[in-house]
Order: C-alpha cells, then structure tokens, then sequence
C-alpha cells in the first residue's frame, strides 16, 4: 500500500526533514541529501533514473525556505533558497529512509545476502531446463535458490552442446575468458588444466588467478564417463564459519594473508595470469564474502615473511580439513542432459576420477557469468512477476 505522510517539517538547526507517516513512524532526511536527489527534470534523467545535478552547482550546506504537504498526503515538497522546488513521492522517501532497520530492509531486497548454509544432508534444488528458459516465474525461482543456497539443479537439457549458451541468453550475455565464450571439460593430450584430464578434482573455486574471478557456473553433462567421475560441492561460506568457530586464529590467518595465484598456457588465446587473493573474503562487519582457492594455480611464489609461512599452512590445512569432512561434501553424478548452475564464489567443486572409453567419453561443457548481470536478470525478474518497483 501505498503509505502516507501526516506531516512535514523543516529541522533548520539540525538541517533535516522530519517526516511523520500515517502509521505513527519517522524519518528523517538530510537538506543536502534531499537537494542531491531532487527528481525534477532539471536534476534528474527520467527515461535512464540517472543524476544530471552536479555536486559542484549547489551548495552542500543548503537550508531550505519551505517544506509542504500536499492535500493528499503522497508528496512532500521542498522549495530552496535559490527558489527551486523539489517534489517527493511518499513512497520513493519511505524506501530511503536513514534509519538502520529500513537501511537493512533495502539493502537485502537490493542484494538478497542472506544465505542459506548447509551440508551434506541438502537436497539440491533442482528446476526444469526449459520452464526456466521460457517461464518468468520458473526463472526467478532459479535464481532466488541459486542467490540464497547457491546452487540449483536443471534437468531436462538436450544432451548436445549449446545448452549452456541458451542459458546464458535468459540471463543476458557470458564472461569471456581465457578459455573461451564456453569451454569444454573432456580428456584432453597436453592438458592446459588439471580440469582436462581423468584425474580427480579436489574442490575448488575456478578462475582466482583472475583479480576479478566469475561469479557463477554453469555446467552441462554431454556425456558421462562409463565408471567414476561424480560430482562435489562444499558450501565454502558455511565451512569459513565453522572456521572461525573452531580455530579463530586460522580464520583471521586466512581472512588477512595475500596468496599468489598462477594460470599459464594457451587456449582461446595464450595467457600468463597473476593475482593476488586472500582464500577467505570478508566485508567491513566481518561478512564472509568470498571464497578464492584452487591447489592447481596457487602460485609457488608465496609473497610472505618466513614467520608467517608455517601458520599460513596450518591455517589453509585447518580449513581444507573442514571443508573435506564427510558430513559436509554433497556428492552427485551427472547424467546427460543435467545441468549444474552454482555461486563460484562461495561454492567449492570438484569430481571423483573416472574411466571414459572410446565410445563414451566424459563431456561437460561450461560457461561462466558474472553476478552483476545474474542480480540484474533477477531483479528485471521479479518487477514482472511481482511488481516490485
């Protein structure tokens, strides 16, 4: 519903607007902030929602001559020294208001950070191939599951190659990489990745010899090995938890400490990569964020004063022993026509070795996306099928 302003006032001394709703609650907005944000035509692109006020052609120190209601209660307006007027929708200022309950509210429909941790007793979500592709409420769900739990299973793909990129148009375009617009993960002679051979796959993040890694993966199953060759993942926020509560110091070990990363050979083109990632991301408040480790290209160059060799060891161990626990890898095989669409930065992956034969070779193909355009399909998403402004 639409909500309601009772009242409106300027706070010249504390230069704020104090607005008091209908249903008791207040808020309160900085003079400058207001001014910065007016949405008149002058200030304020319509068709792009985008800023043409400059900082720089008003002053940041700003009272203002008159703050009024109208009679319906749905706008406040706010008319300035320099006589220009500003006019507010009820709604746009309830969304931005200062206070840290909304400030969270808006933030999590902006973003959707909460996470739903587990272990290997989940049940892997899993959506259909082509109600996705072609379903707007079949789409969202995919995404929410695949924001909130960070992985989801598509059945029902054609076991052909291109599936993945139909995947990516629903979404929008791919990350280009190194390896290509897609790549495909099959026995290969001179492997240019550990990927590309029969071995087994410890788990993983891909790509953090890249400063900026993909975000998300998706993998399709073309054909599966005749033995072996099963499928893990480990929810890495959820084990950077256990972490933190079981050896603190390894976690702040592994939170603070530049590890080098390595990718070098030719595929799409040729590359000699470098980076520089702690193994566990974590924002201002101690969020964990991210996860970077891949034992194939962490570099031998270890960019760090002795003394700190041997606890970076101990705590990278200390993780990986975590990580490995039986009760919290999921295992699962692929079979032709699966496809596996997970969060590469919070997922490790890897496989079970297995056995091909002439006649039945191993083939995934792969693509990966970058979480901006996946949020930005996920949000267009959700206005069509909610409304959600």
């Amino acid at each position: 519903a639409q909500p309601l302003v009772r009242s409106a006032r300027a706070l010249n001394e504390e230069r704020l607007v104090e607005v008091e709703w209908e249903d008791g609650g207040r808020s309160l907005y900085p003079f400058t902030w207001l001014r910065d944000n007016c949405q008149c035509p002058l200030c304020t692109l319509d068709s792009a929602q985008a800023r043409k006020l400059l900082l720089s052609n008003f002053d940041i120190n700003t009272g203002v001559d008159a703050v009024e209601l109208t009679s319906d209660g749905q706008q406040v307006s706010v008319t300035w020294p320099e006589k220009h007027t500003s006019v507010f929708n009820a709604n746009w200022l309830k969304k931005r208001c200062f206070s840290a309950t909304a400030r969270q509210a808006v933030q999590e429909e902006l973003f959707l950070n909460e996470r739903q941790y587990w272990d290997a007793t989940l049940q892997v979500p899993t959506a259909d191939f082509n109600q996705v592709l072609h379903d707007d409420k079949a789409a969202l769900a995919w995404l929410l599951a695949l924001r909130s739990v960070g992985v989801v299973y598509l059945r029902g793909a054609p076991a052909e190659e291109g599936q993945v990129a139909k995947l990516v148009e629903r979404i929008g375009y791919a990350r280009m990489t190194f390896y290509g617009h897609t790549w495909h993960v099959q026995d290969k002679p001179m492997a240019n990745n550990v990927a590309y051979t029969s071995g087994m796959l410890v788990v993983h993040t891909d790509y953090p010899a890249l400063h900026f890694a993909p975000g998300v993966q998706f993998l399709h199953c073309i054909s599966q090995a005749v033995e072996g060759g099963e499928s893990q993942i480990v929810d890495g926020f959820h084990m950077a938890e256990q972490l933190r509560e079981e050896d603190p110091e390894a976690f702040r070990t592994l939170t603070s400490t530049l590890v080098d990363f390595t990718d070098t050979g030719k595929d799409y083109c040729d590359f000699m990569l470098q980076s520089k990632k702690c193994i566990i991301d974590v924002n201002s408040g101690g969020q964990v964020t991210g996860i970077n480790y891949n034992n194939a290209t962490r570099d031998s160059v270890l960019d760090l004063p002795l003394s700190q060799v041997q606890p970076f060891y101990r705590a990278l161990r200390r993780y990986l022993d975590i990580m490995t626990r039986p009760e919290n890898v999921v295992t699962y095989r692929m079979e032709p026509g699966d496809l596996v669409t997970f969060d590469n930065s919070r997922l490790l992956h890897g496989r079970k070795s297995y056995v091909s034969s002439p006649d039945r070779v191993r083939h995934l193909e792969g693509v990966y996306l970058d979480w901006d355009e996946v949020m930005s399909r996920l949000r267009i998403l959700r206005k069509a099928v909610h409304g959600d402004a």
